[in-house]
């Protein structure tokens, strides 16, 4: 099954964005697989998300307010997409409530609403993608329950 067959089958939550970043994230793990760095799944991605055609800037410093003075380098998520959505990219053995802590505070800084987490070290690739919104009542929501498994 390619990657966009695969993402294809995923529920859109009225959000295409995401789910095109997912489709070029699942993309880069069908063609690498796990166990590489995440800077290595970083450059693919980055790569894959400009044969898309989709923009994104990586690595860019935001800047915070403390005590009323403007920090320009608080913080730097790894790629902000069309500056709508944080993509954070993790190459480890589990996701924890850390990463997504670290996501969901990316979020309130930012005044953005919408984040993936993407864990490239997870067979499937599906069951190491958070979608975070800070709108919703349960900010980490599974990508999907019923995926099925990656070919």
């Amino acid at each position: 099954m390619s990657a966009e067959t695969s993402a294809k089958q995923w529920p859109r939550n009225d959000d295409s964005l995401t789910y095109r970043i997912i489709g070029a994230a699942i993309e880069v793990h069908r063609c690498l697989g796990p166990g590489l760095l995440e800077s290595a799944y970083e450059e693919c991605l980055c790569l894959e998300l400009l044969l898309r055609e989709i923009p994104f800037e990586r690595q860019l410093s935001l800047p915070i307010v403390y005590k009323s003075i403007t920090l320009l380098r608080a913080y730097k998520p790894d790629l902000l997409v069309n500056k709508e959505v944080i993509v954070e990219l993790k190459a480890i053995d589990k996701l924890l409530p850390v990463h997504e802590a670290q996501l969901l505070t990316y979020l309130r800084l930012s005044g953005l609403d919408r984040a993936l987490l993407i864990n490239f070290n997870s067979v499937p690739l599906v069951s190491g993608i958070r979608r975070l919104n800070k709108s919703d009542s349960s900010p980490v929501s599974l990508v999907s329950p019923d995926v099925p498994a990656e070919e």
